[in-house]
């Protein structure tokens, strides 16, 4: 298979050569010429994801790809363009058509343009007219306004405050879409997987809003060049680097602290961009009046860099990287963990109306726990998960009323579980292997966004992804009450299990008018990879595990549907969608699984089925003073899981009902920014004692069926003040001054609930509530130059 992939990827480049050779909008009498280039921003250079090219004369219009690239074709003769982006001045511009040209744009921000200028373009309703739904775009403005837990502006929180999403417990970097469980989320950087995006265990995330340009959610209607999860792609894009003048970024923070670096290496042509965090709470540490805990670590870091080179106009270099590790250390203990990732990309135009990227990708991550040298239970524990992919994606701008997406992606999967030994001499622990896994992971895709006429626009696609478990490897075989009734041994290379699905993927945009869409969507998505967990948070100590003889690949069919209104010229924005998931082979563990250290893991695993229903609804302000979001979200999410809780249906731990959101943010004046955002859901499903039995004279708790009650419903208030500088002529930098205080009204959530037996009456057991923060200010100071 791994072949046959390669062979594809060979071909698909040939095909593409060969229509370069014989470029119809160039050599075909009577084709039509074709207006392509790239939209950037005229301050840094960076181009602009989205933007849209509309021809008044013909009604043509086209909308940049991720590398801010357009295409459309018209007919020969004069025009008016129109460029727009959200947030931008727009740009019109006369031309006269008579072969195919190339027309590179920049706009300007609305913020920074002169006074003078008085004509602003419409601003543009997306939302409505674009032909995809159940997709989230977060603009890293918005996000830098929402009030902050410890000061620390994050996109995972962002994230969770969207309709659909359900965060999974306090403080966490966890997130479910949908009825989906946080492994089901791919997590991208610059095409790159992150297996794990927290840091000091999820009160913040791996992604520095610095380094940023784009954030967007796909909660359903995924293109078809996505996959290899259920539920949802997150892809966050960094920053290129600002090409035109050099300029930085430093905030300072009662937590950590940032600097990012910028600027041109050769104006207009090679850009980078350097970035980087810290936290500093332990070196507060040697202030403490316990003389072991002035010699303990705590901290995390983290180090963005990309580089960027324009050869000409048809041909882009990228090369982007992040590193970042968690470090703990006490008297008694250490522990860290950390992602790596690493992604080269060239983009190619075979002729104006052919697009190519191509991929190279490594991603890592890492961890480790140990005791210190020097007693009888000194041990270490290490983990560690490589991904490595190429990828070739194509664009191929056939005409105004089809773009076609095809291409495919190979990688390569070696997983270490765990190898735990002892350390120094006076250990009593020898070496504990956990056998590692190694799996090839294929895909080809092929997809078409079809403008029928104004009415109707159809999207669809199609995805043949492949798994291959390989060896080396030595596979339990279990009977049908999961006894371990043997094992088969794979040589190295050795092909274990190879499994195929088709998943197709279907859309249709029906516009009303200019005002009012209905969108309808259907995807199926399959998930190879699976994660081992008996945390509802999700820990560093996750184990990654893929599919084989013993576990079957996830399968979910999703379908949607949704209507789509503007208010008041596009200033407010509002959607409401239903959904039902189906989703099979769903993964789940026998009650009290030992996951850790395993080497027979797969035996504790128990699969089933899952399905989740609900409806979105969503009110969007984009106002000159007031911006932001009301959302509600209803849902259900049921599992039912072979030999756990007696095989009936049971809510899962992230079925949270009733889920609203408001996250507004006011300019009472040019310098001056109040941001609040209020969260309510319903409490968590949890499992609880009810009632007790002797055996043997040991008191042994009897549990409810699985998540039969509910821990208190969850909700508080944030609240933040931005004060900015004063704007002077001739000043080379801005400074601004944030205060935000994390729930505001104290209110004690629950972390986690035990039940706790009471040590003078052992026939008494009463609930213990755990909860993490009350209020907590915090006070960031930026500037930027």
């Amino acid at each position: 298979m791994f072949r046959k992939t390669f062979l594809l990827l060979i071909f698909l480049w040939s095909c593409a050569l060969g229509y370069a050779i014989a470029d119809p909008t160039t050599t075909t009498p009577g084709g039509k010429p074709t207006i392509s280039g790239y939209i950037k921003d005229a301050a840094s250079g960076e181009a602009l994801i989205g933007a849209t090219v509309f021809v008044k004369e013909s009604k043509a219009g086209a909308a940049s790809n991720v590398y801010g690239y357009y295409s459309v074709s018209t007919s020969p003769g004069n025009y008016t363009l129109v460029f727009s982006y959200v947030g931008y001045i727009s740009k019109e511009v006369s031309v006269v058509v008579s072969s195919s040209l190339k027309m590179n744009m920049e706009l300007t921000a609305e913020s920074t343009e002169l006074k003078e200028v008085i004509v602003k373009g419409d601003r543009p309703n997306a939302n409505v007219s674009r032909p995809e739904m159940s997709v989230a775009k977060l603009e890293m403005k918005s996000i830098k306004q929402i009030p902050a837990l410890m000061g620390e502006v994050d996109i995972i929180k962002a994230i969770q405050m969207l309709p659909g999403v359900q965060s999974t417990s306090e403080g966490s970097s966890g997130f479910s879409v949908r009825g989906g469980s946080a492994d089901q989320n791919q997590i991208l950087l610059d095409e790159a997987v992150v297996f794990n995006a927290s840091h000091l265990m999820g009160f913040f995330s791996v992604f520095n809003n610095d380094a940023i340009k784009d954030v967007r959610l796909y909660k359903g209607d995924i293109p078809a060049m996505y996959g290899g999860k259920l539920s949802s792609i997150l892809d966050v894009r960094m920053k290129d680097g600002n090409s035109k003048k050099f300029s930085g970024i430093v905030g300072i923070g009662i937590i950590s602290s940032r600097l990012t670096l910028e600027g041109p290496i050769i104006k207009d042509k090679t850009s980078f961009i350097v970035s980087g965090r810290r936290t500093y709470a332990d070196m507060f540490l040697p202030l403490a009046t316990d003389p072991d805990i002035r010699k303990n670590k705590l901290y995390f870091y983290d180090f963005n860099l990309k580089v960027n080179h324009t050869f000409n106009d048809n041909n882009r270099l990228y090369i982007s990287g992040y590193f970042g590790q968690d470090v703990f250390k006490g008297k008694f203990a250490s522990f860290g963990f950390g992602n790596q990732t690493l992604t080269a990309r060239w983009n190619h135009l075979f002729s104006s109306k052919l697009f190519l990227n191509t991929s190279l990708i490594y991603s890592r991550y890492s961890y480790e726990l140990g005791t210190e040298e020097g007693k009888p239970n000194s041990f270490k524990w290490q983990s560690d998960l490589k991904n490595y992919s190429t990828k070739l994606d194509f664009t191929y701008y056939l005409n105004n009323s089809n773009t076609i997406k095809f291409g495919a992606i190979t990688s390569y999967q070696f997983f270490d579980p765990a190898t735990a030994k002892g350390v120094g001499s006076e250990s009593l622990f020898g070496e504990y292997k956990v056998p590692r896994n190694f799996g090839l992971e294929h895909a080809i895709y092929a997809s078409n966004e079809q403008v029928v006429n104004y009415w109707l626009t159809l999207k669809y696609g199609i995805r043949l992804s492949a798994y291959q478990r390989l060896g080396a490897a030595t596979i339990q075989n279990y009977d049908a009450n999961y006894n371990k009734i043997g094992e088969t041994q794979y040589a190295t290379g050795k092909v274990v299990k190879t499994f195929f699905n088709w998943e197709p993927r279907l859309g249709a945009q029906f516009m009303i008018n200019d005002n009012n869409s209905i969108k309808a969507s259907y995807s199926r998505t399959v998930q190879y990879l699976h994660l081992a967990s008996n945390s509802n948070a999700g820990t560093p100590l996750d184990v990654w595990f893929p599919s084989g003889p013993n576990v079957k690949p996830q399968v979910a069919d999703q379908y949607a549907t949704g209507f789509f209104r503007n208010f008041f010229d596009n200033v407010v924005e509002t959607s409401f969608e239903v959904y039902y998931k189906d989703m099979r082979n769903v993964v789940d563990f026998k009650d009290y699984a030992d996951l850790f250290l395993n080497k027979e893991m797969e035996g504790q695993v128990r699969v089933g089925k899952s399905y989740s229903y609900g409806a979105e609804a969503m009110v969007r302000v984009n106002g000159d003073k007031l911006s932001g979001w009301v959302s509600y979200t209803y849902s259900k999410t049921r599992r039912k899981i072979n030999g756990v809780n007696n095989e009936q249906w049971f809510p899962a731990f992230y079925d949270k009902p009733h889920n609203v959101n408001v996250v507004l943010s006011y300019d009472i004046s040019p310098r001056i920014v109040f941001g609040a955002n209020w969260i309510y859901a319903t409490g968590a499903p949890i499992t609880v004692p009810v009632g007790r039995i002797v055996v043997e004279n040991d008191i042994v708790p009897v549990y409810s069926a699985r998540n039969a009650y509910r821990m208190p419903d969850y909700h508080r208030l944030d609240v933040s003040l931005t004060i900015k500088s004063k704007k002077k002529v001739n000043r080379k930098w801005e400074g601004e001054l944030n205060v935000s205080v994390y729930n505001v009204y104290g209110r004690k959530n629950p972390w986690a609930i035990n039940f706790v037996t009471d040590k003078l009456n052992p026939n008494v057991t009463y609930a213990e509530k755990t909860y993490l923060f009350t209020y907590l200010p915090s006070i960031t100071y930026n500037f930027k130059f």
